[in-house]
């Protein structure tokens, strides 16, 4: 399916990298044909915004599931899916049945298995799944402990030009822990790690890749001790980029004090003071990528004791609103907003999407950014409700999406 008629939306507001500003926008073979100061031309079907935001598709990196009713609901027309499938994506076959799965309405671009299993030790074959379609490698849920592998890896990422995408909690210090180290876990008897355990490993990473030359992207930074290793290693040229979920921004380790499965997460949440931390390298843009982390998980997996149950969320479908409001308080600007969910991956992926920008896919969302709604795990588009969100009210919302000039989802 392509775009057969051109499309101009009038009377919107642009999301631009350099800002907002009132505008129109063209889109023609499932492109951005002009957008600014733009006329309807004969043919074209017109659209009225009335105001509201025109922004570009959001670009999801790192879910562990593809679940297109829940990223249309969230406007994301991209999400680069992390290795951890059944069976791994560690073969070139796999990686180019996930590169084609998601089309026409969703580009998904994988991330290919930095080990053959996802098992630490024999590094998978790069080469053959970057032609694949292979858009990054990653370590998966899991730190490589190996530093010897871990170089081997980021050397022949480097070579590739691929980012490596890894998880930063050290498993000698985390082993089977369900919560962060101090006064809630205590009170409540689970096992914890100490926060230390995610800058340990950050700190290995930066130098391993600061040898190899590599890229490398750190899937949720969430500590104080974590975010000013990185801050620094930034501050010396070194090429790392680092994301964080919207439970990490918005919910501390208070949210499992009634044992609630759905604030099981990895990492598990942190104390108020690291959460404040967060915030702070949004806001001077230590942080690169704010991404769902969607991870979807039934009955099966969490409703279970706090301790039995599978980390993770459904986050796809707040990742937007959540965001939005880091705007409406004053941390970011709406540029900013959409460098995090957008632009910023793009970048990282090397796609010609992520901005409202003349000769990029028409990825378009229409946001009602005061649209009012509340979460309910029993009504969510997900596979599966398990949000700590249950029950909050956010505010944006998407009216409409656009996937390659194609009017996609609901």
């Amino acid at each position: 399916m392509r775009q057969t008629r051109p499309i101009t939306i009038t009377g919107g507001r642009l999301v631009l990298a350099d800002g907002v500003r009132d505008g129109s926008i063209r889109l023609v073979d499932g492109r951005i044909a002009a957008l600014g100061d733009v006329a309807a031309q004969d043919g074209d079907q017109v659209l009225q915004a009335r105001g509201q935001l025109v922004a570009p598709g959001l670009i999801d990196l790192g879910v562990f599931a593809v679940d297109k009713p829940a990223f249309h609901f969230g406007g994301i027309t991209r999400a680069a899916l992390m290795p951890d499938q059944r069976p791994p994506l560690d073969l070139p076959s796999r990686v180019n049945y996930i590169a084609k799965s998601g089309k026409p309405d969703l580009w998904v671009h994988p991330l290919a298995a930095a080990t053959q299993g996802l098992e630490g030790d024999k590094l998978a074959e790069l080469a053959l799944m970057r032609e694949a379609g292979a858009r990054g490698v990653a370590t998966g849920r899991r730190w490589i402990a190996d530093s010897g592998v871990m170089l081997r890896l980021l050397r022949y990422a480097a070579m590739l030009d691929l980012v490596v995408v890894t998880h930063a909690e050290d498993a000698g210090l985390t082993g089977e822990a369900v919560a962060t180290a101090g006064e809630m876990a205590t009170r409540m008897g689970l096992a914890s790690s100490p926060a230390e355990a995610e800058a340990l490993a950050i700190a290995r990473d930066l130098a391993l890749a600061e040898m190899a030359g590599a890229r490398l992207h750190i899937r949720q930074v969430t500590t104080r001790a974590g975010l000013a290793l990185v801050r620094a290693a930034k501050a010396r040229g070194l090429a790392v980029t680092i994301s964080v979920t919207p439970a990490h921004i918005h919910l501390s380790d208070l949210a499992i004090g009634d044992f609630r499965s759905f604030a099981r997460l990895s990492p598990p949440l942190r104390p108020e003071g690291d959460r404040q931390s967060v915030l702070e390298a949004i806001a001077d843009r230590t942080i690169d990528v704010i991404a769902s982390g969607h991870d979807p998980r039934g009955p099966e997996d969490k409703r279970l004791p706090f301790a039995d149950a599978a980390a993770g969320m459904a986050g796809a479908e707040v990742l937007l609103a959540t965001t939005l409001g880091l705007v409406r308080d004053g941390v970011i600007d709406l540029a900013r907003a959409f460098a995090l969910l957008a632009g910023n991956p793009a970048r990282l992926l090397g796609v010609e999407a992520g901005q409202l920008r003349e000769g990029h896919e028409a990825d378009i969302a229409l946001i009602d950014p005061d649209r009012p709604w509340i979460v309910d795990t029993d009504k969510m588009a997900a596979s599966a409700g398990n949000t700590p969100f249950d029950g909050q009210p956010m505010q944006g919302r998407v009216e409409a999406l656009w996937k390659g000039g194609m009017r996609v989802g609901a």
